[in-house]
């Protein structure tokens, strides 16, 4: 077997002498010996666990020193695995590959944390939010029974607008309160909303939500669907979510949980999670390059894909 140097690389155990003996002995041709002495150094304090690991450990300390000596930095590992200097090498070293880089720049702050472990410390933990989950269909009728035994007809209008909007759409925040009763249309053979806010789009609305949501528009006119005067203010759903609190086992009402019921939704009728299993993918980036080299279908499309005609 050979690395990408081009060194051989004995098959057999991994033993620590064995490791030790492949760094010491790691010269490949196209490295310049300073840089070659560098990176033998460097990866040796850093304690690779295998030879494979130790090869990928000085290949990328070598491309580094072969970078920065040239540019009059100092062969030390103070100086050359400085953050700083790492990150230029990534961006600007010639002749690498989008994911060479980014193997690289991973390999060399391992060593960097081995090192000089006071010039790269551990990143700290940081508090991930995950998605809230969706609500359940249970709970969905549950809230749109408390909006139809609401005292009055524009309560009853403006609570069922809102859990129409958020589950039926996916609208939260401003898209959700700028909607007023003329932005709701039957078209392309199912029920749209029209939004005009930062991101301008056309929603097509769950079947589930036709007849309410139409109705709710309908009361609303060219008002707007949730109520209130203007959409920028903050607080027009705060009563709506507060009216709809209660009832026997229903949490709290969320946009933000009613948006995610929505997203569910169409997941599962897109079969979106068969896919993703089917081609291996568990990250959202990867979906976001694939999306980035597609076309969004027309508007009779989006209304057909997650069942949303009428």
């Amino acid at each position: 077997m050979y690395s990408m140097t081009g060194l051989a690389v004995p098959p057999g155990g991994d033993g620590a002498e064995l490791i030790a003996g492949y760094i010491a002995a790691w010269q490949p041709p196209p490295v310049p010996p300073a840089a070659a002495s560098f990176a033998r150094s460097v990866a040796a304090r850093a304690g690779p666990g295998t030879r494979a690991r130790a090869n990928a450990l000085l290949w990328a300390a070598a491309r580094l020193a072969a970078f920065g000596i040239p540019l009059g930095l100092e062969a030390a590992p103070e100086v050359l695995l400085h953050p700083s200097v790492i990150e230029r090498f990534a961006v600007s070293a010639p002749g690498l590959s989008g994911s060479a880089r980014r193997t690289l720049r991973t390999n060399l702050r391992f060593v960097a944390r081995r090192v000089v472990p006071a010039l790269a410390p551990v990143d700290a933990a940081l508090p991930r939010e995950r998605a809230k989950a969706p609500y359940s269909p249970a709970e969905i009728g549950g809230y749109l029974a408390l909006a139809d035994a609401q005292p009055t007809l524009s309560r009853r209008m403006r609570a069922a607008g809102l859990v129409c909007l958020g589950a039926g759409a996916g609208l939260t925040g401003a898209d959700l309160r700028a909607v007023r009763g003329t932005d709701v249309a039957c078209r392309s053979g199912g029920v749209v909303v029209e939004v005009r806010g930062a991101r301008p789009r056309t929603v097509p609305v769950l079947a589930r939500y036709h007849q309410r949501l139409l109705a709710s528009a309908e009361f609303a006119g060219s008002g707007l669907v949730t109520g209130g005067a203007s959409a920028v203010r903050k607080n027009i759903t705060t009563p709506l979510t507060r009216s709809l609190a209660g009832g026997a086992g229903l949490p709290r009402l969320e946009a933000s949980r009613l948006r995610m019921t929505w997203l569910a939704d169409c997941a599962r009728l897109l079969g979106l999670a068969t896919f993703m299993h089917a081609a291996g993918i568990t990250c959202s980036q990867r979906l976001g390059d694939l999306l980035a080299v597609l076309e969004p279908a027309d508007e009779a499309t989006a209304v057909t894909l997650p069942g949303a005609r009428r």
